[in-house]
């Protein structure tokens, strides 16, 4: 870790994250590479454009693709690929969107990838002013729900790849793409947190979205990448609604840098040390009444694994939500991975530790057990009640 922690003099909390690659809590330590290319193009000026122009073939070279861009995130990925498959390279529509009258709008998307990476997918879709066409059933979509969807009308298709969306009984991406491609409509895939830089395009994905500070370890961005004429025309967008999309010098060359270092990097080591955090918590929740932690892969095949801990409430006198939270409360502050805590479980994910920080975890996994073991009642708050205190904080915000 840093000998000096800017945190402190922020009066900011310094939280140990084991939930992952997660934007609200600054994405992901960022690469040694990217942190000195980024310093050294700060005091410098460039030509945006011909900086970009550089970025290209390292994004295709590293995916497979013909070029490729970096904007502001991999949401705002998906609101310039679509809007570049609605208007092509026809600047004054660039300049008219969201309006689309007389253009084609309407993007496909599966009912069961409209889900929320902190703002709705199909939101990202309809800041470009398109209509998203939601194809099937939350749980089920069929070749023929696809099919029956594409019509004149029909701008682009959408396919999600995330640990959020449904996992079973969807249409996967190879017959998505045949059916989309049958009828010439292109496929955008939202990649955001896949380590998998190649795989998408390869299987015939027109335009592969990724964002450049989850597993990359790159500063903020989104890398737009895939055909040529696509990614330009998405590009072009810079010229209307992708001006609140910009990124700047230091993010472009920051994720030029990752890039390059993802190359080089020991992946197998880094797989073995967190293999190793991994053992070392469920050693240490092994036996403790009420809990079974149990090593889980990763739900979309990104090669890392987490810790599922499950939590039973009448032994360990403690929900996983409230567990959760008291983690996150104490000192230091433990945030973990608690996406379906519902249903009583949450996650530790070891892809964004410090040295030692894997340490505090497992004491302070330790001590909150203890304490509620220790409780004469089972600490059970109202679910209801903490989810709507997580929006009335946000409502209250800058106070």
């Amino acid at each position: 870790m840093p000998d000096r922690d800017i945190r402190d003099a922020l009066g900011l909390r310094p939280v140990i994250n084991v939930s992952g690659t997660m934007t609200s809590l600054g994405a992901s330590i960022v690469v040694p590479e990217a942190i000195a290319a980024m310093t050294a193009i700060l005091p410098q000026f460039v030509e945006i454009n011909d900086l970009q122009r550089k970025i290209s073939p390292v994004i295709a070279r590293l995916t497979g693709g013909e070029a490729g861009f970096v904007t502001a995130s991999c949401s705002a990925g998906i609101s310039l690929a679509v809007a570049g498959a609605i208007t092509g390279d026809d600047i004054a529509a660039i300049e008219r969107l969201p309006d689309t009258a007389g253009l084609k709008n309407e993007v496909i998307i599966q009912m069961g990838h409209v889900v929320s990476y902190g703002a709705p997918v199909d939101q990202a879709i309809r800041l470009a002013g398109a209509k998203p066409v939601l194809v099937g059933q939350a749980t089920s979509t069929h070749r023929h729900h696809v099919e029956g969807a594409i019509n004149e009308r029909t701008a682009a298709a959408v396919y999600v790849v995330s640990h959020h969306v449904v996992q079973y009984g969807l249409v996967g991406l190879s017959e998505f793409v045949e059916v989309c491609h049958a009828r010439r409509v292109p496929v955008i895939v939202d990649a955001a947190s896949e380590y998998d830089l190649r795989g998408f395009l390869a299987a015939g994905a027109d335009i592969a979205l990724y964002s450049g500070h989850k597993f990359l370890g790159g500063p903020t961005s989104g890398i737009v990448a895939g055909s040529k004429a696509l990614v330009r025309n998405a590009f072009l967008q810079n010229l209307g609604i992708g001006r609140g999309m910009k990124v700047g010098k230091e993010s472009m060359v920051g994720v030029m840098a990752a890039l390059e270092a993802w190359e080089t990097r020991d992946h197998a080591g880094i797989r073995a040390r967190e293999t190793g955090y991994l053992h070392l918590w469920r050693e240490t929740l092994e036996g403790l009444p009420g809990v079974k932690p149990v090593v889980e892969p990763d739900p979309t095949g990104n090669p890392l694994d987490r810790l599922c801990v499950n939590i039973t409430p009448e032994e360990a006198h403690i929900t996983a939500w409230d567990l959760a939270d008291a983690l996150a409360r104490g000192t230091p502050p433990v945030i973990v991975r608690d996406h379906e805590v519902e249903h009583n479980y949450f996650y530790l994910d070891p892809c964004n530790l410090h040295p030692g920080q894997e340490t505090l975890v497992a004491e302070r996994l330790t001590a909150e057990l203890t304490k509620a073991r220790n409780s004469n009642e089972i600490i059970a708050t109202s679910l209801a009640e903490r989810n709507a205190r997580r929006f009335a904080s946000l409502k209250r915000w800058p106070d």
